[in-house]
């Protein structure tokens, strides 16, 4: 058998054709790993054709999602007060280090129809901490929501609205999809009740997320006001899971 003789100019060209190869590949995983944000509207269009919509049909309906973060305690009982006059619910994404403290608070949002997304143990900005500690931060809060209510939260909300790639991949490694806003009243800000409800209504919007801190003393006495102008104009309150529905929140994926 006659051997086939290749010169440098063979080798070249198949460690260019390599090399370009091996680049492919690790595109194409950075790009898995990358961060995708995806409106409620598409989240429903994503939706398998069969699938029916839940409680709420939003595609029909002039839907709205309240969200609030924090440690549950007694402010978020005041929550749920108010949600309850307006027959709404409400998405409440917890910092688990005061979840078993406050385990009744805490089976009570699950009780009255509302829905409980991951808000870390302890509040770290995620984009400034190793991945072990990301983890660790969102996996010990599940733990503690879980036991407490029988059901491991989906969603989470990364503090301060920061996240990457990477915060995107270990969410999605942990079975969490991302929830941002698309409104917030600022109440960190102020103590103006008047403006922090101006300033929902101002922002308010068809398949909207909002976000309040109902710790802030300015929040709750502003909520009667959100929610009678919303209820007059139409919307119809819903969870984040209702939101996307019949869609189903992917994990890692962000939405806003």
């Amino acid at each position: 058998m006659k051997r086939v003789k290749r010169g440098p100019r063979f080798y070249l060209t198949l460690g260019a054709a390599v090399l370009a190869v091996a680049g492919l590949v690790t595109v194409l995983v950075v790009r898995s790993f990358a961060m995708v944000t995806v409106g409620p509207a598409e989240a429903r269009k994503r939706a398998a054709a069969d699938a029916a919509p839940g409680r709420v049909d939003c595609a029909r309906v002039k839907c709205i999602a309240l969200t609030f973060d924090g440690v549950p305690g007694e402010r978020t009982g005041a929550v749920m007060d108010l949600l309850a006059q307006y027959r709404a619910v409400g998405t409440f994404f917890l910092e688990g280090r005061d979840v078993a403290a406050n385990a009744e608070v805490v089976r009570r949002i699950t009780r009255e129809g509302h829905e409980i997304g991951d808000h870390t143990w302890n509040h770290p900005r995620l984009t400034e901490i190793g991945d072990d500690r990301v983890r660790e931060e969102l996996d010990r809060t599940a733990d503690a929501i879980e036991e407490v209510t029988g059901r491991r939260p989906t969603l989470m909300r990364p503090p301060e609205g920061r996240t990457d790639d990477r915060v995107s991949r270990i969410s999605r490694e942990l079975g969490m999809a991302q929830v941002l806003w698309t409104v917030t009243a600022k109440d960190y800000a102020t103590d103006d009740s008047g403006l922090i409800a101006k300033r929902v209504l101002e922002g308010a919007a068809r398949d909207g997320i909002v976000l309040l801190h109902p710790l802030h003393a300015g929040t709750v006495p502003a909520l009667p006001a959100v929610l009678e102008s919303l209820a007059g104009q139409g919307y119809t309150f819903v969870t984040v899971g209702e939101l996307l529905a019949p869609g189903t929140a992917e994990p890692g994926v962000i939405y806003k």
